[in-house]
């Protein structure tokens, strides 16, 4: 029995995870970055320092065993496109490969937003889809980013992305992460606006232009 170990520090949230390769199960741990009251964000070099102290403690709680690591997985960057690039990135890279060269593990790179298509994948039991030759449209929408792909299975890298869509204003997260803000909630809002709005006897027809 072995295990693939997953890392992923982004903004704005440190996570870890295992696959069981026996039954496809997952077991993960993840924590927000801290921000303070009234602010819309982290710079990098804050993001990178709360990730580095986060990370281990994370790490700890997801071992609560020896584990037969086989491979390490990471994302490296926001997008697979050259020039994209954030620092707190760095933090899950040099865990992962510190982690792969002490237990001789395979270790294998991923974006962040393949990372979203893939669990996305897994979450609904579609991962099939990655070895068929048609291609597929995914959205993918987060903090930063509102857009449409269009994703073609591809044995080396998993996924080709070309976006064929997106937001040319405000994106979805921003959106709820600014008026989580002006109602007084901490940053990211989206859980708690989420709760607020489910509490709500008022029917809201949000209008949406494409």
């Amino acid at each position: 029995m072995s295990f693939v170990l997953g890392i992923d520090t982004s903004n704005y949230t440190t996570s870890c995870a295992l696959l069981d390769t026996a039954d496809m199960s997952v077991r993960s741990c993840k924590k927000l970055l801290p921000v303070k009251q009234g602010e819309r964000g982290l710079r990098q070099s804050d993001a990178v320092f709360h990730h580095t102290k986060q990370l281990p403690e994370l790490m700890k709680q997801l071992f609560d065993k020896k584990y037969n690591i086989s491979a390490v997985g990471y994302s490296y960057a926001p997008r697979c496109t050259e020039g994209s690039y954030m620092p707190c990135f760095l933090v899950g890279e040099n865990v992962a490969q510190a982690v792969s060269l002490a237990c001789g593990a395979d270790l294998e790179k991923t974006s962040h937003q393949v990372g979203h298509i893939l669990a996305a994948l897994y979450s609904c039991g579609k991962l099939d889809m990655l070895s068929s030759d048609k291609p597929f449209a995914a959205f993918h929408v987060s903090g930063g980013t509102t857009d449409l792909l269009l994703c073609e299975p591809d044995k080396a890298k998993l996924i080709n992305i070309t976006q064929i869509g997106g937001s040319r204003d405000l994106k979805g997260g921003q959106a709820i992460d600014r008026t989580g803000v002006r109602l007084g909630l901490s940053f990211p809002c989206g859980k708690k606006l989420e709760r607020l709005a489910s509490e709500s006897e008022h029917k809201i027809k949000p209008k949406a232009s494409v």
